[in-house]
């Protein structure tokens, strides 16, 4: 089972220490932080977030049962007046717990607290096509693909295109047998 707790200062250093090259930061964050990643871009990444109902970003540490870091997560560009956001941001720190189900209990972990607590109707995020293990993982997940944004980014003399994929609440609800509740 995997725990989110919010991503704070102390969680820094593991977070710089798991995106140890330019690949993996691109993979993580497209082209909003450049390498190396910083404590100081960390600080702004947070600045203002994590305060319930008054944020439009979400920014979390992802535990396993034993309390360990395995992972990072967030969930951003809030609109409460569409009841949406988009999922960004996530990685799987230790290559070794990549394939055991981390990312599928940090996306059902936070889908649960953006349709329950939050009580968004909607979903999505963004996977680059290269990324085929994540977007497994989406998908397993009950996300569904609406489309491709073409050649996004240029990366080491080759085009990404970017995986748009969502999921609303009603499709959550019945994935998790979560009927006669009515959400508003």
């Amino acid at each position: 089972m995997i725990r989110l707790e919010h991503f704070q200062e102390r969680d820094f250093k593991q977070l710089i220490e798991w995106i140890h090259d330019e690949e993996i930061l691109t993979n993580w964050s497209g082209s909003l932080f450049s390498y190396p990643l910083s404590a100081k871009s960390l600080a702004w990444y947070i600045k203002d977030t994590n305060i319930l109902n008054d944020s439009d970003a979400y920014v979390y540490n992802a535990t396993d049962d034993e309390g360990k870091s395995v992972g990072h997560i967030s969930l951003g560009g809030i609109s409460w007046k569409n009841r949406s956001a988009r999922i960004s941001r996530v990685l799987i720190g230790n290559t070794n717990e990549r394939g055991k189900g981390c990312c599928q209990g940090m996306i059902k972990a936070l889908l649960k607290i953006a349709f329950e607590e939050l009580n968004l109707h909607r979903v999505s995020l963004g996977v680059y096509h290269n990324n085929t293990p994540a977007t497994k993982c989406y998908e397993k997940t009950g996300f569904i693909t609406e489309g491709i944004h073409r050649d996004i980014l240029w990366y080491k003399d080759a085009w990404w295109s970017m995986v748009e994929m969502s999921i609303l609440q009603q499709e959550w609800q019945t994935l998790n047998g979560i009927t006669g509740r009515e959400f508003k």
